[in-house]
């Protein structure tokens, strides 16, 4: 297992030690990045490009959008075209969320690279992104050089109650931030890793998840409660790094070590002192980690 402590240890002064800023990685997208939209005949999907390279595909997770990728691409670009993109959430993009599935999420991915003309690529897919990565992975192999999932997982059921909820409000108006606990929950589960960053962030974080219109947010909930990728693990014949977090409470080591279990080319990596999120807690470290294993056996599309 590789062990990914506080950035500038075990990777290493050069590779680590030079602090990404949010406002600085804000302010490059805008002037940097490219941003379009393209219709996959389920939505209008919104996606960015940024820098020149290998293809490198980001899938967002629950509760983001591309931009949560701001600081991971901003350091990823100088190596990797990165490419990232918005789920359906029913926010102006036309999608119809009761009539979405999950392998129609994996058809929309398909529809963006064949829009941006790429035949093979690198993917990396954060927590519910994974999935889609995964699910991507075993229908067309071939698109597929190499993966990353972080905080992935391929079966995670929710107890009665987040069904329960998840299925209620998915017929709400309104966003996350509507929820009178939501705020609460994200507290618990993540504050205490973004403490030793700027609190800009912190609060970038939580603006980013509770924009989320509640309708998407449950349906892709309901989606995790129906899933179960398990099966199709060992068909998964590509290289697969799992890069972890000691302090994930969101995803816990059952789900790591079945995920593990079932791919047979998987290997993992252990960020430390590091919750779910960290492509905005450690993003120095994470874009280390994906560079040293992809690189140079990442091709070209």
């Amino acid at each position: 297992m590789l062990s990914c402590p506080v950035p500038g240890v075990a990777l290493g002064e050069s590779a680590c030690a030079k602090r990404l800023v949010l406002a600085e990685c804000l302010d490059r997208w805008r002037r940097e990045a490219q941003h379009a939209v393209v219709t996959t005949g389920r939505y209008q999907c919104r996606y960015v490009t940024w820098g020149r390279g290998p293809t490198l595909v980001l899938i967002p997770g629950m509760a983001v959008d591309a931009l949560g990728f701001v600081m991971l691409m901003a350091r990823l670009q100088e190596h990797f075209r990165c490419v990232s993109f918005d789920l359906p959430n029913g926010d102006g993009d036309g999608a119809r969320l009761m009539q979405t599935t999950h392998a129609d999420l994996v058809s929309d991915l398909f529809a963006l690279l064949d829009h941006l003309n790429v035949q093979q690529c690198c993917v990396l897919g954060s927590s519910f992104g994974a999935t889609i990565a995964l699910a991507a992975m075993h229908r067309q192999p071939s698109r597929f050089s190499h993966a990353i999932v972080q905080g992935g997982f391929a079966w995670r059921k929710l107890s009665g109650a987040e069904v329960l909820a998840a299925s209620f409000c998915r017929f709400l108006p309104g966003r996350l931030r509507h929820l009178p606990f939501a705020a609460r929950v994200m507290e618990h589960n993540a504050r205490a890793e973004f403490l030793p960053r700027e609190p800009e962030l912190w609060e970038f974080f939580v603006e980013q998840n509770l924009r989320i219109p509640l309708r998407a947010f449950a349906a892709r909930a309901l989606m995790i409660h129906r899933l179960d990728l398990r099966p199709i693990l060992p068909a998964i014949g590509r290289p697969v790094l799992m890069v972890c977090s000691d302090r994930d409470r969101l995803v816990g080591k059952a789900c790591e070590a079945e995920l593990k279990q079932g791919l047979p080319l998987a290997a993992r990596a252990e960020i430390e002192a590091c919750g779910h999120f960290p492509q905005l807690t450690h993003p120095e470290v994470m874009a280390e980690v994906v560079r040293q294993f992809l690189l140079p056996t990442c091709t070209m599309s």
